[in-house]
């Protein structure tokens, strides 16, 4: 089971299978309850920073906040990867740290393009409850097609912001994808699609996850893995949105 979330990759769920009942197995409700909670860790924190940046009357006082949240959320992402059994400590650290990057980034472009944020949430949450009633309803099916053109786009986006992030270190920026022109909007657009995508292959991974009596832990593992994809969804579309907004 291939998926174009780092967190859901194939060997996420290997050797965890068979629990005994009794010590408590990973179910898709207790997924949902989970990833319910951190979402409300990520708001508290998001709203957090909307105040500061608002008291301060100043969006700039955000930014030591939003680096910090940036390398601590890093960390504790690649050490829930790592050991998933620690997601049920870490996930919600890494939820909150996240809330830091997700409110400082918000209010930093609220304040360029009045409304973008709630129009962002919007497109966001709606995104991902279209696209899980779809598949909830058999409209959307899983093939190992689909999924390979999912996980290879994914990995093409990672290379491109990889590529852009290196050559940005030495001054050269990359022509057109980052700009308010045509090719940026559509290149944008295409990433807000396959990022949306991710999210049909990880309800397919959850659900088989809860299927094979995984640990408990492991709802916090998905939940964690969920989020992340949510967040990149959100953060594609601020980004899709603040260069029509140049236009």
């Amino acid at each position: 089971m291939r998926t174009g979330n780092p967190t859901f990759r194939s060997k996420a769920f290997e050797g965890l299978g068979g629990v005994a009942e009794s010590e408590g197995v990973m179910t898709v409700q207790g997924t949902v309850n989970r990833s319910f909670i951190l979402l409300l860790l990520i708001f508290i924190s998001a709203g957090w920073m909307w105040f500061l940046s608002y008291r301060l009357a100043t969006p700039e006082a955000v930014v030591p906040w939003l680096i910090g949240g940036s390398i601590g959320g890093l960390i504790f992402a690649i050490v829930t990867i790592f050991k998933k059994s620690w997601a049920p400590t870490t996930a919600p650290i890494y939820a909150i740290l996240e809330g830091l990057v997700l409110g400082g980034i918000s209010s930093l472009l609220e304040s360029l393009y009045p409304g973008i944020v709630i129009q962002a949430v919007g497109l966001t949450f709606g995104t991902l409850i279209c696209l899980l009633l779809a598949y909830r309803a058999g409209m959307i099916k899983v093939t190992a097609r689909f999924r390979a053109g999912v996980v290879a786009a994914t990995g093409g986006i990672a290379l491109v912001y990889i590529v852009t992030f290196l050559f940005g270190l030495f001054g050269v920026p990359i022509p057109f994808i980052h700009s308010a022109g045509i090719i940026g909007i559509g290149f944008s657009l295409f990433v807000v699609v396959i990022a949306a995508l991710n999210l049909v292959l990880d309800f397919d991974f959850i659900e088989k996850g809860a299927a094979s009596r995984i640990p408990k832990y492991m709802e916090w593992y998905a939940a964690f893995g969920l989020m992340v994809t949510l967040i990149w969804l959100y953060l594609e579309i601020l980004r899709l949105l603040s260069k029509l907004r140049r236009r």
